[in-house]
């Protein structure tokens, strides 16, 4: 009989972690349930403010096509779920993406794969304060009855000033620790999702009627849910860019490990809920929004490029009547809840750098109160705001493009995962047939998908057209931004490699592989 160690260990219990060299962290334990790693993940997605900011993009890629391609992009990322789960099983370590491919793949590609975190979610929280920011107004408005209020919130100078607010009230919450974070999440998850029921099911019942058949809506076809009936590749890949996108986020269940209750198996089926609870979310509101608006270019249509942005904005009173404006507040707490745990995984990879060394040893202190990573948290929090301030004066351009540059560094950091899960598991493969699939195939095919969502969509961002449709002295202004990123975090990662020669050479987080080894 044998069993899963590390090749240099003494063999550890199942469900041990197969790495001595994993340290704690000082975080609050057993903090969070399976419910609340659930809710946590789901709501770090924001899936009410992913479909007002993608339908309309979506549909301009690739028509009616859409619930297609949301379900193409559920696969890649369900493929990349396994490959989390198992890597928590062996070291669940709240570092998960950094300190598993420094493990498998070595500490250069595992410091890049950390950056790609960070960074990814930096961006990502600039652009939900920013719509925040846009729909507080927007609600406001509704409420009041005042066109001054929204005019106010125009404002760039009030706008940036908001959106600055917001950030540094979701960085106190996250502050304080798991406990406020999980009661602050029930609340806004709860609410987005009713509404977002309430959307669907209303908008089904109207398809066809008044304003859905002045929007040139038609029934529903079973070809929406056939991806190659999208016109071409390119199409095809550009609209998966935006659906990997509108996932992204579940992985933060397992940024939480250490924090959650039973921290090598509750993590991963948390993430596999939240999976399955954003592909049903989706495809449904997407089959919804097509039945009731259509694909048009004009009015209500989703094809409408004047309100591809902000699609719930213009569907909210035609299909919610009196209760449009609880979609305004839906979008709002969907924004505002993401923009609070999309803090956890910035600061906990940041946190698990800087214990292994990758970062400076300043964003190692945990609060000694709250048990969070403080410093961390709070440089997540000004480099957002920092981040929104300047892009936000430079150009609105610049915000709509560093939404398609994500998909790029999505797809970087989980293909390395993936990648990382079947080189750190190699030697266990042949072990049974479970294991062959789970930590073998599966983790392999959602890489390579990924990779090639990557390499095209590299492809793609060359041209200007992408995107926004702005350039950089002829190259389009998302590839500058994507790569430029990318090049950004290699630059700083010579940096630290003269401030920290020991990670670099593999002497604080060594790289390991799990072999089979007697039991005793």
């Amino acid at each position: 009989m044998a069993q899963l160690v590390k090749h240099s260990a003494p063999a550890a219990p199942t469900g041990a972690p197969a790495s001595s060299d994993i340290r704690a962290k000082g975080l609050h334990k057993n903090s969070v349930g399976l419910l609340g790693s659930s809710v946590i993940g789901l709501s770090t997605v924001a899936p009410v403010y992913c479909l007002t900011s993608t339908l309309g993009p979506t549909v301009s890629e690739v028509g009616p096509q859409m619930p297609a391609v949301f379900l193409a992009g559920f696969l890649p990322m369900l493929l990349v779920a396994f490959a989390y789960r198992e890597l928590n099983k062996a070291v669940p370590d709240c570092g998960t993406s950094f300190t598993w491919t420094v493990k498998a793949l070595g500490p250069r590609i595992g410091w890049m794969t950390g950056w790609g975190l960070v960074i990814a979610t930096v961006i990502v929280l600039s652009n939900l304060a920013g719509v925040a920011a846009e729909f507080f107004y927007l609600l406001l408005g509704e409420v009041t009855g005042s066109s001054a209020v929204v005019a106010f919130g125009d404002s760039t100078v009030v706008h940036i000033l908001t959106v600055l607010a917001f950030i540094a009230v979701a960085t106190a919450i996250s502050y304080r620790g798991m406990t406020a974070t999980k009661w602050f999440q029930y609340a806004l998850v709860g609410l987005q999702m009713t509404v977002l029921t309430a959307f669907v099911v209303m908008a089904f019942a109207k398809s066809g009627d008044g304003p859905a058949a002045a929007a040139g809506a038609e029934g529903f076809s079973l070809s929406w849910l056939d991806p190659f009936s999208v016109t071409s590749f390119a199409a095809f890949t550009a609209g998966l860019s935006l659906s990997i996108f509108i996932y992204w986020g579940w992985d933060t269940s397992l940024t939480v490990n250490e924090e959650t209750q039973g921290s090598s198996r509750t993590p991963g089926r948390a993430a596999m809920i939240a999976i399955v609870v954003l592909v049903t979310s989706y495809v449904l509101t997407a089959v919804a929004a097509l039945m009731f608006a259509g694909t048009g270019t004009e009015g209500l249509g989703l094809g409408n490029t004047g309100t591809a942005d902000n699609v719930f904005a213009v569907l909210a009173e035609p299909v919610l009547g009196p209760l449009g404006p609880l979609l305004f507040l839906a979008v709002l707490a969907s924004a505002a809840a993401s923009l609070q745990t999309t803090f956890l995984p910035a600061a906990r990879t940041m946190l698990a750098m800087s214990t292994y060394q990758a970062f400076p040893a300043s964003f190692a202190r945990v609060h000694p109160r709250w048990r969070t990573p403080g410093r961390a948290t709070v440089a997540a929090g000004v480099a957002t705001g920092v981040f929104y301030a300047v892009m936000a004066v430079i150009s609105e351009n610049v915000l709509l493009d560093t939404i398609y540059a994500l998909g790029l560094m999505i797809c970087f950091y989980y293909a390395l995962t993936a990648f990382a899960c079947v080189w750190y598991f190699r030697r266990d493969l042949t072990r049974s047939a479970r294991d062959a699939v789970t930590k073998g195939l599966l983790p392999l095919l959602g890489a390579v998908l990924l990779s090639a969502v990557f390499l095209q969509t590299l492809t793609d961002m060359w041209d200007p057209a992408y995107g926004s449709g702005s350039a950089v002295a002829g190259v389009g202004s998302v590839f500058v931004i994507g790569v430029g990123m990318l090049l950004l975090g290699a630059v700083l990662m010579l940096v630290m490699q003269r401030r920290s020669p020991a990670f670099f050479r593999g002497e604080v987080l060594t790289r390991d592989t799990p072999v089979l080894a007697p039991e005793d």
